[in-house]
Parts: C-alpha cells; structure tokens; sequence
C-alpha cells in the first residue's frame, strides 16, 4: 500500500500505459481519476478500479480546469499527476507532415503538460508536496526516422520535465519522465505505420530484450517514481526500454 492515502490523476488513462499506472496505483492504496478523451474508456477503467471516470481534452486549458477542479471537489487535494495522454503522426518524411497533424501533436503532447501544471502546480505548492510524472518516450532520445515531429514533441517533455524538477524543488514538488519504448497499446500501429509480422520484427530487433513495453512495466515504474520511496528523485527521464537506447 504504498500510495495510501494520496490522490492521483492519470490522463490517458482509459487504455494502454495510462491504464496500467491507474491500476498499479490502485493496488497501492490511492484514489485515482481516470482521465481519458473517450468516456466510455475511462469510465471502464475507473469501475475496475473503484476510481473516478472524468472526460477531459488534455489540449483544452477549459476541459483541464475543469478536470482539476473535479478532483478537488472529490479529495481536497491531488497528490500526483501523470501526464500520460499522447498522440502520433503516422510515419511519414518530415516534410509531408500537415499542419493539422504537427498541431495536433504539440497540443496533446506539450500543450497539455503546460495546462495541466497551470492548473496543479498552484495547488501542490499550497500542499508543500507534490509528484508529476510525464510520460515521454525514447523517441525524444533516439528518434526513429520518419517520426519527426512526434519526437520533437517528446524531447520537449523531457527537457520540460528537468526544468520543472529545478523550478519546482523548493516547493517540495517532484518531477520526473517514463521512456517507453513502443509497447502494446492504441499508438503502436500509427507507429509502425501498419502492424504485420515483418514490421513487428523488424521493430522488436531494436530491442535488445527483445520485447515491448508493456502496461505492468509502466506501472510498476511509475509507481516507484510517484511513491515516498523515490523522494531523492527528481528531474530524471527514466528509460523503460529493454536497451533500446543504449
């Protein structure tokens, strides 16, 4: 029960990685918001985990305020946040990219860790405590070609969150990033651009363990992260990878 008597929000959470931090956190004792675009999705996860289903557009500064406020009517306080939700371009040459795809990636993937800090820095500063953890990617270490502007989006979070970690460490407040590597979850087709055996292999080959990321393996990363036993921790983008990046 190592995260009894906290609070967390998880976006994203109404499948792949989000749904398998809200149900490791679960587990450890913490009452949790499901926070996914799809309501149908959250709201699956969330009875599963006797937590609360909340609909939000992490790209929306009205829809995460709203989710914000939501959480505090419900506990008072939000203990951790994990910026989790993510979108992809399909692998395309970087040029080809439109507008509304580069947009698009940026509001989900970067956007979002502004609005959501706007909103839950203010009340974790008031706490004197805090952990956020956001879920960037390998792609913002070792980009894979063709993937441009969805690395480019990840890099920003990692360097996002070691700028937050120094900014925020005096208010008692850590911050740290998850690295998966590709794993078996909504995204994992637009980042193969289709999934057949051949492209499977050819993907798992970069793998040195030879296998995807899975759920348990980000939850179980990201409750270490978010618990009292990484309370030394902060600034760190952690690889969950197999040795992709090495």
């Amino acid at each position: 029960m190592r995260l009894e008597g906290k609070t967390a929000i998880v976006t994203g959470a109404g499948s792949g990685f989000g749904a398998g931090i809200a149900q490791a956190f679960a587990r450890e004792g913490a009452a949790v918001m499901v926070a996914d675009i799809n309501a149908k999705a959250a709201e699956s996860v969330a009875s599963q985990i006797s937590g609360i289903a909340q609909v939000v557009d992490v790209s929306d500064g009205a829809s995460v305020a709203a989710m914000s406020k939501a959480a505090m009517d419900a506990w008072g306080q939000i203990d951790i946040l994990v910026n989790n939700a993510g979108v992809t371009h399909l692998p395309t040459p970087l040029e080809d990219v439109s507008e509304a795809d580069f947009d698009r990636v940026l509001a989900v993937n970067a956007k979002s860790v502004y609005l959501t800090a706007r909103e839950i820095v203010p009340v974790m500063k008031q706490a004197g405590k805090g952990a956020i953890l956001n879920i960037a990617s390998t792609a913002g270490v070792s980009p894979r070609p063709r993937l441009n502007w969805y690395n480019a989006s990840k890099g920003w979070m990692i360097t996002a969150t070691k700028a937050m970690a120094v900014e925020l460490a005096p208010s008692g407040i850590r911050v740290n990033a998850l690295n998966p590597v590709a794993g078996e979850t909504p995204l994992l087709k637009s980042f193969m651009g289709e999934d057949t055996p051949e492209i499977r292999a050819k993907f798992l080959a970069t793998i040195p363990l030879g296998r995807f990321s899975t759920p348990d393996d980000m939850g179980n990363a990201a409750l270490y992260l978010c618990s009292d036993e990484a309370s030394m921790i902060t600034g760190v983008a952690m690889e969950v990878d197999g040795g992709r990046c090495i």
